[in-house]
């Protein structure tokens, strides 16, 4: 069974969906990171009884020596893949030329890249928005796409055009995850 790390910034229900559909099934967690430690994917992890990695990202001096600390961290579990799962940090080469890594983005890259790509996608002129599942290299939100995901925007107001969002994005990144472990 291939083994995955997971990092996380916030709610982890990322996380919570991977260890759901996922863990045990096709990929075994053996890691979860993250880089705030009142995130609420910790206990996601602690229910799932995996190993926890809490890295403070505000005490470090920069950004390079956070990352070489995840580097460090990510060293000692040898994971097959890591998965980007809403971890809120722009990473520095030190990350992404050391670390085989796969990112979640809710837009259709290269569209909206960086932040608040819902709404930049909710407000452009195309017909439909969507997430896209893409390696992580280091350009922000540059690397090859894996897989996307589209979402129609209709009529719909930006609250249930978000919602959707987020449903999606949970489907593609097990299916991104699934799709670059046989790369």
């Amino acid at each position: 069974m291939k083994k995955i790390a997971v990092l996380f910034s916030g709610t982890g229900s990322n996380l919570a969906y991977i260890l759901e559909h996922l863990h045990g099934k096709s990929v075994e967690v053996i890691v979860a990171l993250t880089n705030n430690p009142s995130a609420g994917g910790i206990a996601f992890a602690k229910a799932y009884d995996i190993p926890l990695e809490i890295i403070d990202s505000k005490s470090f001096k920069s950004r390079e020596a956070f990352d070489a600390e995840v580097v460090h961290a990510l060293s000692y579990y040898k994971p097959d893949l890591t998965v980007l799962a809403g971890f809120m940090r722009i990473l520095t080469p030190h990350f992404t030329e050391s670390i085989k890594s796969i990112n979640l983005h809710p837009s259709l890259l290269p569209l909206h890249k960086g932040m608040y790509a819902i709404e930049r996608s909710y407000e452009d002129e195309n017909e439909v928005g969507g997430v896209s599942v893409h390696w992580v290299t280091s350009e922000l939100d540059g690397g090859e796409v894996i897989l996307q995901k589209e979402v129609a925007k209709d009529d719909k107001d930006f609250k249930t055009y978000a919602c959707e969002i987020k449903v999606i994005e949970k489907v593609a990144l097990a299916e991104g995850i699934q799709k670059a472990l046989k790369e």
